[in-house]
């Protein structure tokens, strides 16, 4: 059974800074792509991040460029997201995704991912 547990959310002041954590069973994880979607309030899910098998291609989102990067360790079989900078905007509750998306194409796909988690609340207070 895969099971993608995430943590680290919380409340935390614009500009501040937040990480996450995906911890990941049940599947091959050294060779699955994983990412991370957000949704917020009246919005569609947001793609946000994605890394590729091996962790040597990492991709995002346009309103977390430069702000948030991605890593996984295959090893420990969990993924992060390392928020910087956070924004007002950036309020959501967050998902990691596992799946085999056609890198360049379909990583930003939520219905090529296969897996979820639960998510978990980011708040970005003023």
């Amino acid at each position: 059974q895969v099971q993608l547990v995430e943590s680290g959310g919380g409340l935390v002041q614009a500009g501040g800074s937040l990480g996450l954590s995906c911890a990941a069973s049940g599947l091959a994880f050294s060779t699955t792509v994983m990412g991370w979607f957000r949704h917020a309030p009246g919005k569609e899910r947001e793609f946000t991040a994605a890394i590729s098998w091996g962790g040597d291609f990492a991709t995002y989102g346009d309103s977390v460029k430069g702000r948030f990067t991605i890593s996984r360790d295959n090893k420990k079989n969990t993924m992060y997201l390392r928020m910087n900078n956070l924004k007002l905007d950036d309020t959501a509750v967050y998902y990691c995704a596992a799946g085999n998306p056609k890198w360049g194409s379909e990583y930003g796909i939520p219905s090529e991912y296969n897996y979820w988690g639960q998510g978990t609340q980011v708040s970005v207070s003023s």
